[in-house]
């Protein structure tokens, strides 16, 4: 855009200086003629005769009068000449940036306006409509991008209160049926406390959900960084995940070839590897491997975390790290978040300047996680 800039400043430059110069050669050859007398003398005698045809006046008399407008005002009128022609040199620029201006102003009003019309230009200024039919059309993308992503959040908070009901009532219905009934059995009484206690724990994730769209919204990613083993601390979290991995026969393969030191924020890295297990796990196969590869150079550290499941669709690759997107739509699924544990993880890898990206082909998903060496 600068160097568009420049070359348009140049062009205006070189077209003042051309005026300005034909203005001084046209004053220039005027000058002359004026000087050989004969542009002069043909003045003159025109001059001269009208003055003896319309007001009656002899040859004398008529040339006297000449003598004392022109021949005796002559640098006057010389100079006036030469400065009309610079004049309207300047006026002829003055025009042009003016229509500059008010083409300026035109791209600026249709680049806030609702319409898909594209913004044109004339020639010299085609590099600024190219830049802000550019930024017209990211504007728009961003546009809808928060529409989508303010109908994903309504539709999700109507989803959670819905389901939060839904446990609410059974809890509710559970414990009146165990006070109303003193004489129940104990069987009965234990299923009854049982059931009540899976639909809490049910309810505190949702309500935890609730409380990770409020925390999104209005708070930004702080790190506080120290440096700590990455390796030893993938080994615990592995280590965690064993009860899940039981319930689907699953397995984790961490593989490294060396320890690993890294300097960031423990507990916001540990968050964006945990929610990368829990969908792995989520989102594998039965009776599967789940790969886990720590990578050391001298720059940076990567971690690839892959899963054998459902391929996923290359367009929703492309907008699996939105907030509040999910890529389980069904909201009855036990696996279906708030959709914002991609967005969160990706927000704390960028804090921390790296990059998170994600694959999937063959029934096989790679999420890729590049962290650079740095204080």
């Amino acid at each position: 855009m600068k160097d568009n800039f420049k070359k348009l400043k140049r062009k205006l430059l070189l077209e003042a200086i051309g005026l300005i110069v034909m203005s001084v050669i046209l004053g220039a050859i005027f000058l002359h003629l004026f000087v050989d007398g004969v542009l002069e003398s043909w003045f003159a005698e025109g001059f001269v005769t009208w003055l003896q045809n319309w007001m009656g006046l002899d040859y004398y008399a008529a040339r006297q009068i000449y003598l004392k407008i022109f021949v005796y005002n002559k640098p006057m009128i010389l100079g006036g000449a030469f400065l009309l022609l610079l004049g309207g040199a300047l006026y002829v620029m003055g025009m042009r940036l003016t229509r500059y201006y008010q083409e300026m102003a035109q791209a600026v009003h249709k680049l806030l306006d609702e319409s898909d019309e594209p913004i044109v230009m004339s020639d010299g200024l085609e590099f600024m409509a190219t830049e802000l039919n550019e930024v017209k059309r990211v504007l728009k993308h961003r546009e809808r991008v928060a529409r989508e992503s303010e109908q994903r959040k309504n539709d999700l908070v109507m989803y959670l209160a819905h389901d939060i009901k839904t446990p609410l009532t059974s809890i509710i219905g559970y414990l009146s049926l165990l006070e109303e009934s003193q004489e129940l059995p104990s069987t009965f009484r234990q299923k009854y406390t049982g059931i009540c206690l899976d639909k809490s724990y049910r309810l505190e994730t949702l309500i935890n959900e609730f409380f990770e769209i409020t925390r999104f919204n209005i708070h930004e990613v702080v790190l506080e960084k120290e440096t700590f083993n990455l390796t030893f601390m993938m080994e615990q979290l592995v280590d965690e995940f064993y009860p899940l991995l039981l319930e689907k026969n699953l397995k984790i393969n961490l593989m490294y070839e060396e320890e690993v030191e890294f300097y960031g924020d423990v507990d916001k890295l540990v968050r964006v590897f945990n929610n990368l297990l829990k969908n792995a796990v989520a989102y594998s196969y039965p009776q599967s491997i789940i790969e886990l590869h720590i990578f050391k150079t001298v720059a940076e550290v990567t971690l690839t975390f892959k899963n054998q499941g459902k391929t996923i669709p290359k367009h929703k690759l492309e907008t699996i790290f939105e907030k509040f997107y999910r890529l389980d739509t069904s909201r009855t699924s036990q696996t279906g978040g708030s959709g914002l544990g991609l967005a969160i993880a990706k927000e704390i890898v960028v804090a921390h300047k790296g990059t998170i990206e994600v694959e999937s082909s063959e029934a096989r998903t790679i999420f890729t996680i590049k962290l650079p060496y740095s204080k």
